[in-house]
């Protein structure tokens, strides 16, 4: 999959694509259908998807909480898999967010990456002020010599299935509602970085990940998928993770630590994915490390026999 990350320097061998745009936050099953639905639009066209980073939403309000399902690699490394072929990247800012709607389709979509067709969905907005709708898009698109496609809107159990949606159900403790939407389990994924080592000193030795960036879930302990996805380890695992600020150590950072069954080795540095499958309880102030280890052994057992079931 090739990145394209400015609209207004393209090579001749990345125009004439249909795309679908939005900004796929989570790669969901709505995402998924846009997606499909622009692989069939023109079929002799490479498949592309049009992006934004920062996320507009990022940078309109740069100091709002984190709300980001998934960082921009990996959604690049999910829209691949699904067989993306262009990923147009582009850059957010001050330009980009003053074009009006009809720059946005003539100097973007139409002049600058020369699209054949484009996909969006029905709550599409586009332009200053998100003053364009999908019927503006249309009737430029009649103008400019570029086909529109128009996705309805895709329901999971009669709700609309979108990245809000996700976000609330993950917010709520509810991984498996949201991996519906999803299409997939919700995922952190990252480096495995170094940690206080407390774990290892507990009988607990975990694989400590950063969360910077990313909307935190409920903060709690979760039974997990543990995928390592490099590295002399490369492989699935099961495990138990904390999600959190750890209470009893003072005050920290959030991260997630994740213990991973019957595994033994050095994951230092190793790209993981950790998926929340069930969550388990939340975080707690125990009275002593012997109350502590006690949980940890019960948290232990309940993940097991979840993850069996699966």
């Amino acid at each position: 999959m090739r990145i394209i990350r400015d609209y207004q320097f393209i090579e001749d061998h990345d125009r004439g694509a249909t795309v679908a745009i939005g900004n796929f936050d989570g790669v969901h099953i709505g995402h998924r259908s846009v997606i499909d639905m622009a692989r069939a639009a023109v079929s002799d066209a490479p498949l592309g998807v049009m992006t934004f980073e920062p996320h507009p939403r990022a940078y309109f309000a740069p100091d709002a909480p984190n709300f980001r399902l998934m960082s921009p690699e990996a959604r690049s490394s999910r829209l691949e898999k699904l067989g993306v072929e262009r990923l147009y990247e582009l850059n957010f800012n001050t330009a980009m967010a003053s074009l009006t709607p009809r720059e946005f389709a003539q100097n973007v979509i139409s002049d600058g990456l020369g699209l054949a067709h484009v996909v969006v969905g029905a709550d599409f907005c586009f332009g200053k002020g998100r003053a364009g709708k999908t019927q503006d898009l249309v009737e430029f698109g009649k103008e400019m010599g570029f086909g529109v496609t128009i996705a309805p809107l895709l329901a999971e159990d009669d709700n609309t299935v979108s990245s809000t949606a996700i976000r609330t159900a993950l917010a709520d403790a509810r991984p498996g509602d949201a991996a519906k939407m999803l299409g997939h389990w919700h995922r952190i994924e990252g480096p495995v970085i170094g940690g206080e080592q407390r774990g290892r000193e507990l009988g607990y030795p975990t694989a400590n990940m950063s969360v910077d960036g990313l909307l935190l879930p409920e903060l709690g302990v979760y039974a997990v998928i543990f995928d390592v996805l490099d590295g002399p380890h490369i492989g699935s695992y099961h495990g138990v993770a904390s999600l959190g600020v750890r209470p009893m150590f003072g005050e920290n950072k959030p991260n997630i630590e994740t213990f991973v069954f019957d595994f033994s080795g050095d994951l230092y540095g190793a790209q993981a994915s950790v998926a929340l499958v069930a969550y388990l309880r939340g975080e707690e102030n125990f009275d002593g490390l012997e109350t502590l280890i006690k949980q940890m052994d019960t948290d232990s057992a309940e993940a097991r026999e979840i993850l069996g079931a699966l």
